[in-house]
This record gives C-alpha cells, sequence and structure tokens, in this order.
C-alpha cells in the first residue's frame, strides 16, 4: 500500500466493508480468468488451445495470477463463503466457455460434459500445485489433457 501511496485506513475506505472488499476482489480475479480461456479460445482449435494454456507448467507455476477457481474454490469460509455468488458466477461462465467450446451451448444448465471438464481441470491444476515431484505433477497434467480430450470426443471410459 506503501508504493502505491495508500495508508491502510485510505486503502479500506475504498470498500463498503472487508466483506465487500473480499467480493470485489474475487469477481474480478474470475472476470481476469475468464478472459484469459476466451484469449486462448481464439484459435483453431478452441478446446484444446484452453485445456493447452490451463493445463500447463507455465499456469501452475502462475499462483498469483492462476486460476481463482483453484484459490477461491476450497476457500468456503469467512468473507470468501459470503461472497459465494462471485464463485458461481465465475464457474458458470467457465461452464459456459466450455459448452461453447463443445458446441453444446445450453441456455439454463450446463451440460455434464463442461462441468467433467472443468472439474477435471481444476482439480488437475490443485493436485499438481500439491506434488512436490515435477515429474507427478507433469503426469497429472498430461492425464487430465487425455481425459478432457475424451470427455469432449463422447468416447466411452477406457
Amino acid at each position: 500500500m506503501k508504493g502505491a501511496g495508500l495508508t491502510q485506513g485510505g486503502f479500506y475506505k475504498q470498500f463498503s466493508s472487508k466483506d465487500d472488499l473480499a467480493a470485489q476482489a474475487s469477481r474480478r480475479a474470475l472476470e481476469s480468468a475468464t478472459r484469459r480461456w476466451s484469449t486462448a479460445a481464439a484459435s483453431s482449435d478452441p478446446l484444446e488451445a484452453v485445456m493447452e494454456f490451463y493445463l500447463s507448467p507455465g499456469h501452475l507455476g502462475e499462483k498469483a495470477d492462476g486460476c481463482p477457481l483453484v484459490a477461491l474454490g476450497s476457500t468456503r469460509r469467512g468473507r470468501v463463503k459470503r461472497s459465494g455468488v462471485h464463485l458461481r458466477m465465475g464457474f458458470w461462465a467457465h461452464f459456459e466457455v466450455l459448452d461453447e467450446l463443445m458446441g453444446d451451448a445450453r441456455s439454463s444448465n450446463p451440460s455434464a460434459k463442461s462441468m467433467a471438464i472443468l472439474s477435471l481441470m481444476v482439480g488437475a491444476v490443485t493436485l499438481s500445485r500439491i506434488m512436490q515431484d515435477e515429474n507427478l505433477s507433469q503426469g497429472i497434467l498430461d492425464a487430465a489433457a487425455g481425459e478432457v480430450r475424451r470427455i469432449a470426443r463422447g468416447d466411452d471410459v477406457a
């Protein structure tokens, strides 16, 4: 805050409460994540591009600017829980992007495929960040990528 020329009191006066600060911060992080997905999707194979971006060692290492679904999804207490509407909206936006990428746009409910793919990708990034072994971490990302491709194609379980 000192570098921005703000005191702690001056910073907090920008928000109606600490809950408001948490809500606005999570909303902005989720909007940024959705934009990164949209940017990645602007390719000839959009789902593959999103998956390669998301399930990459580069994204795995972006803990400060990485996926807020990974960071906030497991922190459903306190201020983040009270700002849960932003989390739900963020998840919904990601479901919609996935549905569109698979040509399965829905108006009222996300498809089972988009729910499975998002769950798989968020879980893979979460587990990969926990691992101390770089090879195991990469193995988790690679396995998830293979399953995302299988789900997107509609293949039966291998």
